[in-house]
């Protein structure tokens, strides 16, 4: 009888070692930031924060207090009161529905008109594209005081003085917004995506719904919140066409808070407070997705 003897496999060799700080060893995986990086984080964060802090203290406290040197740096007692007030003599809560309509609809008709423009200035191939660009850019270049006085003109003509309308046509349309959408639409929409569309049949319009509008849905979310803040934050044009005591807006009905021989800082601050709070509470349920689609499309791109 005969026996074979089998040799035992081998031990598989080891993976190679990359070296410390190499291109591959930091290719798939996450960088870890170090102390510094905290720092200057926090510093920032600090620093962002500080405005609405102070202003929270400030209305929590009375003008006597507010002149002392140095300032309060903690809260008083009187910040609930205080805003209490405010609400109640700025009737704010009439105000926050007028501004939040006249800064949704603004928003929303920018960000669509917006889209659709900068898809035809980025994608589509028509005679004078370019000149007419230019004329878009140019507008932004021209301030906006300089037509106050034509435009006020033009909506107490109409009889839309101290109506919202009056606040929320001049803003249907934004120079800034096509030339934001063009600019990414231009890198963020491949030319083949709307020719295999075209090829498919689809017309004009449902290239538009169901190509440029999910593909620039990370900008027109970006494009929509900077729209509703600066429409919330508008204060010279409402201040103009509309009263306290008609339909003001937010930054309308806080400008005639603390009126009197001794003006209430405090109280103003409370205003100024309230006003602010939407804001936050915007950002603070939205804010996720905005910069989670601004990095889908970064990396798409």
């Amino acid at each position: 009888m005969t026996t074979t003897l089998t040799k035992p496999p081998a031990d598989p060799a080891p993976p190679p070692r990359r070296a410390r700080g190499s291109k591959a060893s930091r290719a798939g995986g996450h960088m870890h930031a170090g102390p510094i990086a905290y720092i200057i984080l926090a510093l920032f964060t600090f620093g962002s924060l500080a405005p609405l802090v102070w202003t929270a203290i400030a209305a929590s406290r009375d003008n006597q207090r507010l002149a002392q040197t140095p300032p309060p740096l903690w809260f008083g007692a009187n910040l609930f009161d205080k805003l209490e007030l405010a609400w109640t003599d700025a009737n704010l809560s009439e105000a926050f529905l007028n501004t939040t309509i006249v800064a949704g609809v603004s928003a929303l008709t920018i960000v669509v008109m917006s889209t659709i423009a900068g898809f035809a200035f980025a994608k589509l191939r028509f005679r004078g594209r370019n000149a007419l660009m230019l004329i878009v850019v140019g507008t932004m270049m021209v301030p906006p005081q300089l037509s106050i006085i034509p435009l006020y003109m033009m909506v107490a003509e109409l009889g839309w003085t101290d109506q919202l309308q009056s606040v929320i046509f001049p803003s249907l349309v934004s120079a800034f917004g096509v030339f934001f959408m063009r600019q990414y639409l231009l890198q963020a929409l491949p030319d083949e995506i709307i020719e295999a569309a075209r090829v498919d049949g689809a017309s004009s319009w449902r290239v538009v719904w169901h190509v440029v509008f999910p593909a620039a849905r990370p900008a027109m979310a970006v494009l929509g919140m900077l729209t509703f803040v600066q429409t919330w934050n508008d204060f010279l044009w409402p201040f103009l066409v509309l009263t306290q005591n008609g339909n003001p807006t937010v930054q309308v009905a806080i400008a005639g808070l603390g009126r009197g021989y001794t003006p209430d800082q405090a109280l103003i601050m409370a205003g100024a407070l309230l006003g602010t709070l939407p804001l936050l509470i915007v950002f603070a349920i939205f804010g996720k997705q905005i910069v989670g689609g601004i990095m889908q499309g970064a990396v798409k791109g």
